[in-house]
């Protein structure tokens, strides 16, 4: 009898327990959720203990495909281009699980690229042709430019870094698991669960926005530095752009990111090359150097177009969480990171103030319309290349966030699926990437101003992508995670960020206005 009533006992305390730390948790839930940081949903929960079975299958011996890559980089990570990468999400509305396939697929089939290999397509992004543009920075903001070029880079790193830290969640047993695929992911998960569609709506155009514009920018660029290498011909602008845009036509065959790869390492030579021939020039013109021309004020009415033009040329996030998660070992990014944004902080730096002290107030929009003809038709004919070679990465990008968001979003696309049973692009799908190479060429033909398209596409969309989304997103979910200094960094960024935009696109517009009512030409 008293072993009988010990045992009730027992039970009542222990169901009494249960209550009190069920209401308690929902309590705690209910005010973050209030405040906007969610607790963990039942959908979240159960997607945290499949994770949890999947790696304890791993651990056992099992190749799940979803959880490859943990041996190697410390701690377990999916892989980037597998369908199962965005099912963890917060919102619970990606697919299910794939990771018990049976047949390799498509995507299983996509090769992974090394650390450098990642590190050339990051530095094609931020040291590519816009470093053109810097020293029109100078002119209108002196010293504070050149403060800006550093600073752009720690913050563009740092934003770097932590919007891949949303890609991952801690399961269980403190493994770092990687439960979403993109910025896309990110940004649902983030508007989950009373939008958890809007936030990968606003990210996808935004993007699209980014991607796009820079292809126009290579475009602009070809046919402006083919015309001033080449004044003698009969052969206007536009006319070049269109001579470049059919080279560029091939684009609309690309596959993967691997063949992507390559040109990004032949471009990266040829940015060295030019580099050498352009600083070596003004090195040739040291005596004549204006350092009184560079000043410590602004212009108040240009230089918030400089800004623009100095974050677009450090844009590279929207490249970021595809680039990690097709990287053959994930855990090698932050250094990756770290080496390729100091490399094009020092180079951008002395490239854009020896320029500027070499030709100072006459310091055109694209720096190599200063050189003498001889060697301008030289340096504008690598820069040709390499713009042609740079054009691949946007568009593939942006080929693949249209593809995915339009084509190939489950039941929720809008058009039929692009690709046969077979993973070959259907014809249709490749008239469709071939217009818009079309689409890029028609932009750059009416609207053929480099700084100032630069400078609003660094405004409108590079500080949303780089600095305030991430931070945004950084607070929202790793909250339980982050020391004060992070959220003093995340909040910081933040607000700069939000005045940069705004202030950019205001006047990166009144420059487009004015240049197109005076018929001023760059």
């Amino acid at each position: 009898m008293a072993h009988l009533i010990r045992h009730k006992l027992t039970n009542k305390l222990t169901n009494a327990a249960h209550t009190v730390s069920n209401k308690s948790q929902a309590k705690v839930s209910g005010m973050f959720a209030r405040l906007g940081f969610q607790a963990a949903t039942d959908e979240e929960g159960l997607g945290f203990a499949e994770c949890d079975d999947l790696d304890y299958d791993y651990r056992q011996g099992m190749q799940m495909d979803v959880l490859q890559g943990g041996e190697e980089g410390g701690h377990m990570e999916g892989e980037g281009d597998l369908d199962g990468d965005s099912h963890y999400q917060r919102d619970g509305t990606g697919p299910r699980p794939s990771s018990l396939k049976t047949g390799g697929s498509v995507d299983e089939d996509k090769p992974k690229i090394t650390s450098w290999e990642a590190g050339w397509n990051v530095t094609n992004a931020i040291q590519g042709m816009f470093v053109l543009g810097l020293p029109y920075a100078i002119l209108h903001g002196g010293y504070l430019g050149l403060f800006l070029i550093i600073f752009a880079a720690v913050v563009c790193c740092y934003t770097g870094k932590i919007l891949i830290a949303c890609l991952y969640e801690e399961n269980e047993d403190g493994i770092k698991v990687r439960v979403r695929d993109s910025y896309v992911d990110i940004a649902n998960a983030c508007c989950a669960p009373r939008f958890p569609r809007i936030g990968g709506h606003v990210v996808n155009v935004a993007q699209i926005i980014e991607l796009v514009m820079t292809c126009i920018l290579y475009v602009v660029v070809s046919g402006n530095l083919m015309y001033n290498s080449f004044p003698g011909f009969p052969v206007s602008q536009k006319a070049w752009s269109v001579v470049a845009t059919a080279a560029l036509l091939p684009c609309a065959f690309l596959k993967n990111l691997k063949a992507v790869s390559k040109f990004s390492f032949l471009c990266t030579l040829a940015h060295f090359v030019i580099n050498i021939l352009v600083i070596a020039y003004c090195l040739s013109r040291a005596r004549e150097w204006a350092w009184e021309k560079v000043k410590f004020y602004i212009d108040v009415k240009k230089f918030p177009i400089s800004i623009g033009i100095i974050v677009f040329s450090y844009t590279s996030q929207i490249f970021l969480p595809s680039l990690e998660g097709n990287m053959q070992r994930p855990s090698e990014f932050h250094c990756m990171m770290e080496w390729t944004h100091i490399a094009a902080c020092v180079l951008k730096g002395l490239f854009a103030l020896v320029a500027y002290l070499t030709w100072a107030d006459a310091t055109k929009e694209v720096i190599t319309d200063n050189l003498p003809a001889t060697i301008r038709a030289v340096v504008n004919l690598f820069l040709v290349a390499k713009a042609l070679l740079s054009y691949p990465l946007p568009f593939f990008a942006a080929v693949e966030v249209l593809e995915k968001s339009l084509f190939q979003d489950g039941g929720r696309a809008l058009f039929p699926d692009c690709y046969g049973p077979g993973g070959q692009l259907k014809s249709w799908g490749l008239g469709l990437r071939v217009a818009l190479v079309v689409f890029t060429l028609l932009m750059a033909v009416f609207v053929p101003h480099f700084a100032l398209l630069m400078g609003l596409t660094g405004s409108l969309t590079g500080a949303g992508l780089c600095f305030l989304l991430p931070s945004l997103f950084h607070l929202k979910l790793q909250w339980r995670n982050l020391l004060w200094h992070h959220v003093f960094f995340d909040v910081a960024i933040f607000v700069i960020g939000g005045i940069c935009a705004v202030s950019g696109f205001i006047h990166s517009i009144e420059g487009l206005i004015e240049a197109f009512k005076y018929n001023i030409h760059d």
